[in-house]
């Protein structure tokens, strides 16, 4: 078992500070894609909206969950000393699962074959959607 990324917050209220503390870099990359795709000053006005740059910290966020990796039975072993509801999505027939234990008691586990960075992609997507979205 391994894992990836770097944020797990183990309350609501570090979830919600390291949510704002990607606000700051949200607003430069939006910055930096749209000078990038050149837009002058009307279009960026026009185009990028704090819907955007939130949309932007949103998958940001989500991109830097800690995420667990391992077999079915490292998955199960974690799972039995787990005490919070499990979301589970995939297949029970592969030997592989990713998952990320929020701060509220809601965790969201993915089962996969090979793939693994598409788990790990999909799954941070899942718990960003499922775990924090209602909590920032």
């Amino acid at each position: 078992m391994h894992t990836v990324g770097d944020v797990s917050p183990r309350s609501v209220e570090a979830a919600r500070e390291q949510y704002e503390n990607a606000g700051p870099a949200a607003q430069t990359v939006v910055r930096e894609v749209a000078r990038a795709m050149a837009f002058d000053r009307e279009e960026y006005q026009q185009r990028v909206t704090s819907d955007v740059v939130e949309t932007a910290r949103d998958a940001l966020f989500a991109s830097l969950l800690e995420v667990a990796v391992g077999t079915c039975e490292e998955y199960a072993a974690w799972r039995d000393g787990y005490d919070g509801d499990v979301v589970e999505i995939g297949s029970e027939n592969v030997e592989n699962v990713v998952w990320h234990a929020g701060p509220n008691g809601v965790a969201v586990a993915a089962t996969f074959h090979e793939k693994e960075e598409a788990a790990v992609a999909t799954l941070r997507r899942q718990a960003f959607g499922r775990v924090y979205r209602d909590l920032l």
